[in-house]
């Protein structure tokens, strides 16, 4: 009977871990995505892990995100056919690992901004407890390494051992 219920709590736990983990970074922190913030001074310092989530936020029209290549970075250009995202409240999952480059498009924002973000995504099972932001969850942790799904293991095999 409880290795069938241990089996249900690691089962759930499998599915629901990554979501647990993830952290939400607010470009900008409390600026948000606009001109005349150094966003690579923003980023450095930052893990960013599969599964993690960007947050742009800024005033819906006034702005926009365009994810581009290293190259469209450089000279502030998308790719043909490129979408920009232009919600106010873009959030984009970084669901591989790799560099990231962000821009914005309107008029000459990152050209003039320079109003453009670059990152490099590690993969997820690296990933140490997330930076201090503005994060939905808020993880434990020792040493910088994610303990958030160890303590819910022993909550609930806890509550296993008692029921």
């Amino acid at each position: 009977m409880a290795s069938s219920k241990l089996f249900i709590v690691l089962a759930i736990l499998a599915i629901v871990s990554p979501t647990i983990l993830a952290t939400d970074f607010i470009v900008g922190d409390d600026k948000g995505w606009t001109i005349n913030v150094d966003y690579q001074a923003w980023a450095q310092g930052k893990l960013f892990y599969v599964g993690d989530n960007l947050v742009f936020n800024y005033p819906e029209g006034a702005h926009n995100v365009v994810k581009v290549n290293g190259t469209g970075f450089q000279e502030c250009a998308a790719p043909a056919g490129t979408v920009a995202l232009t919600s106010g409240q873009d959030v984009i999952n970084l669901a591989t690992p790799g560099r990231k480059w962000y821009i914005c498009g309107v008029s000459k924002h990152c050209e003039v901004g320079p109003q453009k973000l670059f990152i490099t995504v590690m993969p997820a099972s690296f990933a140490p407890s997330p930076s201090p932001t503005t994060s939905a969850a808020t993880i434990s942790s020792v040493n910088g390494v994610r303990f958030g799904w160890m303590i819910i293991v022993i909550g609930i095999l806890g509550m296993l051992i008692y029921a």
